[in-house]
């Protein structure tokens, strides 16, 4: 049972993860206007994301603009987006496998396989994880290293947006969720006695009377 509880203990914190890893995916605030020197009062701020970049007006007005061209954006702006999108579909799929191979649902029979399907999940889990962490550090990389360049200009210097940070947490949980679920399907396969428990009954045979046996069968 304990096993059983470290996989979907595993599993909700990979389905956080999963979901904020597309929240992460889709903000437009990966970058935002950094306020410096005579910079502080501006009329406008903007966020810069992997879709689209928002002006944000001081009276509150927003408007965003989709990019136009996807040839036309930078090398770390391309690359984010497919390591993202990619690492959002390979949880996916990671997904149908960790729910094949957990001990509480009955796609795949009990035995040393179906503790390697959960194995297998967990792992695509973790490696969700990773895949996310390389686009999040190279796009903070630009970001910090633009921020402290002096040749950059102070009006085109930028920070660290909220869809940073919610990327580094889902990869977080993503990679914990995974490894708890590699943790549950190991210690099932070593340890059988830890699984999900699982009892099956036999019917109940009717006696000459008419009634039912109420010897009880496990």
């Amino acid at each position: 049972m304990g096993s059983a509880a470290l996989e979907i203990l595993g599993l909700v914190l990979c389905l956080v993860g999963w979901v904020g890893l597309i929240l992460a995916c889709g903000l437009p605030m990966w970058q935002v206007t950094a306020f410096l020197d005579h910079n502080i009062v501006t009329a406008q701020t903007t966020w810069k994301g992997l879709w689209m970049s928002c002006v944000v007006q001081s009276t509150g007005h927003m408007q965003c603009k989709v990019y136009d061209s996807v040839l036309a954006l930078s090398t770390e702006v391309q690359a984010a987006r497919a390591l993202t999108v990619g690492a959002v579909l390979l949880a996916l799929v990671a997904l149908f496998v960790t729910l094949a191979g957990a001990q509480c649902t009955t796609c795949v029979a009990p035995g040393p396989a179906k503790a390697r399907v959960a194995l297998t999940g967990g792992a695509l889990y973790a490696l969700c994880g990773l895949l996310a962490l390389v686009p999040l550090c190279w796009f903070a990389n630009i970001v910090v290293r633009e921020f402290y360049d002096p040749t950059v200009p102070v009006s085109q210097k930028y920070e660290l947006g909220a869809a940073l940070y919610i990327g580094w947490a889902a990869s977080a949980l993503l990679m914990c969720g995974g490894g708890l679920v590699c943790c549950g399907a190991w210690v099932c396969a070593g340890r059988p006695d830890f699984s999900f428990p699982v009892k099956y009954s036999a019917p109940r045979r009717p006696t000459a009377s008419g009634d039912y046996d109420k010897k009880n069968y496990v």
